[in-house]
């Protein structure tokens, strides 16, 4: 799937419009910067030309089913806490992969979309080893660059709050009970509002 995945095909510019259009690849609106950061001016290119799509084959065949959502959440916790992609790139990147076949939704009828791999993913994802692995190393040196330039003290907090949302819901995740994920959002609200008013 050179075309479609590594390579100048008209599928691939057809494929990346929301990576490169109007929102572009690396950022959203609201002062997040090029490419995604929050603050002005350019910062290092994340993604290069198909680096995105053989990322979110990763991420599904990691975990699956998947929202679109929680690939955007899964994505920024690889790039570090400054860095989130735009819907405007993940969304249409989904949807193109679904039209190769390399992903699937798994209920068409549900309005959130939750998507996994294909054999056909598995397939491309085997022969695009080198690029996950260069753009897996990427992520991993911005996420360091990120946290040498936040305080010590919020690294630690942020990590703190990682480790205990991880350890009280393993896996489950959105699977957890109902109530236990209505009070940890609760307090993760109230603590928003409090770090805004300050």
């Amino acid at each position: 799937m050179e075309d479609e995945f590594g390579g100048g095909g008209g599928r691939l510019e057809r494929g990346e419009r929301g990576e490169r259009g109007g929102r572009g690849e690396h950022g959203g609106r609201g002062g997040r910067g090029e490419h995604g950061g929050r603050g002005g001016g350019r910062r290092e290119r994340l993604f290069e030309s198909g680096d995105l799509k053989v990322l979110i084959l990763h991420l599904l065949q990691q975990q699956e089913p998947r929202h679109g959502y929680e690939i955007i959440k899964a994505i920024g916790q690889l790039a570090g806490d400054d860095y989130s992609p735009s819907p405007g790139a993940i969304y249409p990147t989904l949807t193109f992969l679904e039209e190769t076949g390399t992903i699937a939704i798994v209920d068409p009828q549900d309005a959130r979309k939750r998507y996994v791999i294909t054999d056909e993913g598995r397939k491309e994802l085997a022969e695009q080893a080198a690029t996950i692995e260069r753009t897996l190393k990427r992520l991993q040196v911005h996420q360091m660059r990120s946290r040498e330039q936040r305080p010590a003290e919020l690294v630690r907090a942020t990590e703190n709050l990682r480790t205990s949302l991880r350890l009280k819901l393993g896996d489950v995740g959105a699977n957890a009970d109902r109530e236990l994920l209505e009070k940890i959002a609760t307090i993760l609200d109230r603590a928003a509002v409090e770090i805004g008013r300050l």
